[in-house]
């Protein structure tokens, strides 16, 4: 099942950047992101949760970009490291950096993912090494 939810994960990328919408139909109704860059941000439930925490990333910049670099099986998780530029809405500062998503799937829909502002973050929390340290 591992290469079917790795396949999930690179077509929600696909039609984001097709669409420029979150790919909807994609996301189990009852999605949760844990959201690990925002300091006591909680977690965000459901495909309101996913509006709002969209909406709480869209108000800290004034645009940004997220390029997929690779997509990992991790057995029980996909992780999905990407290349984030963005500028901030007040500093207009540009930032440039390696992020990572851990994703897990259930019901063939995306159930659950945890935004990590680096990759190894991400590897620990998916229990994988990470080579690139």
């Amino acid at each position: 099942m591992s290469r079917e939810n790795v396949e999930l994960i690179e077509r929600s990328f696909a039609e984001w950047d097709l669409n420029g919408e979150p790919p909807w139909h994609l996301l189990h109704p009852d999605v949760v992101v844990a959201d690990h860059d925002i300091l006591d941000a909680g977690d965000y439930r459901g495909i309101a949760g996913v509006r709002r925490w969209l909406e709480d990333w869209s108000a800290a910049w004034s645009d940004f970009t997220m390029e997929p670099e690779e997509f990992i099986d991790a057995g029980e998780h996909v992780v999905a490291v990407l290349r984030m530029k963005a500028t901030g809405r007040g500093s207009s500062v540009s930032v440039e950096r390696q992020d990572a998503i851990v994703y897990a799937v259930a019901d063939g829909k995306i159930a659950r993912l945890d935004y990590f502002n680096n990759r190894a973050q991400a590897f620990a929390a998916a229990g994988l090494a990470d080579d690139t340290e």
